[in-house]
């Protein structure tokens, strides 16, 4: 936040943006009038990101220039050029609410750039509830986005970031009762089916088992009809003795031929 150049010293915080002349070059530096009752001094390393030859080949006695306060001293305000990071690696912390833009987009997730030293990562399941392919279907390069800091690993540089976070919660809708009904009814009406069909395959009628008795009469009749004794495929064999005994039984029965 910018102060006015008149705000008296002690009111000036690290990260201040000012507007100042430069009053003097050195090889170390220029004496910046920023309005305050000290100077401001500019190192030379703080005057670019690259790496500077001689302090005329950046800034001129007389030019004004756009400068940040570093620290505040009792004789001077050391100032830099080089526009500082909105968040420091020790000031970002988890459950923080950021606000940032968009820089790059992966099938993975988005990159957000929100001051810090680099950007955050919101994962493709953090960008809302609810199934996303691709980050691509939520946001594009340049949107200008909220989201809240997961974790910050500082060792390795890396911030996740969540949208879905900040999002309200989708409440699932119950089912209807009706349905719940006619899933249960459909699975007792499946079991109730198979055992129907069950009971149906078991009161199907084997082929017809005959007794003794029955092929012995068949054999009679056959005889008395002067043909030859003829045994159905699924008649049931009888034991030997009881052949026999079935035999005799009739031959004292049949008539005798005149």
């Amino acid at each position: 936040m910018a102060t006015p150049d008149s705000a008296p010293t002690i009111a000036l915080e690290p990260k201040t943006k000012l507007s100042g002349k430069v009053l003097k070059t050195t090889l170390a530096g220029a004496l910046v009038d920023i309005g305050q009752s000290v100077p401001g001094v500019i190192h030379i390393s703080q005057l670019q990101k690259d790496a500077v030859n001689k302090v005329e080949d950046v800034v001129k006695e007389g030019q004004t220039v756009d400068v940040w306060v570093r620290r505040v001293k009792k004789d001077r305000v050391e100032l830099t050029m080089i526009e500082p990071l909105g968040l420091e690696w020790k000031e970002i912390q988890p459950e923080m609410i950021v606000k940032g833009r968009v820089v790059r987009l992966e099938t993975y997730g988005a990159f957000i750039d929100f001051g810090a030293e680099r950007p955050g990562l919101i994962h493709v399941s953090e960008l809302a509830h609810g199934y996303v392919k691709t980050a691509s279907e939520v946001l594009k390069e340049g949107e200008e986005v909220e989201a809240k800091i997961l974790d910050v690993d500082r060792r390795k540089r890396q911030i996740r970031l969540s949208m879905k976070a900040l999002q309200p919660e989708i409440i699932q809708e119950e089912k209807p009762e009706r349905e719940d009904r006619k899933g249960k009814g459909g699975k007792r009406g499946r079991g109730k089916k198979q055992e129907d069909d069950f009971q149906v395959e078991a009161e199907v009628p084997s082929e017809p088992q005959f007794t003794a008795m029955q092929i012995a009469w068949q054999e009679a009749l056959e005889k008395s009809k002067g043909r030859d004794k003829v045994r159905p495929k699924h008649y049931k064999e009888a034991s030997e003795e009881q052949e026999k005994l079935f035999n005799r039984t009739l031959e004292k029965r049949m008539p005798t031929g005149g």
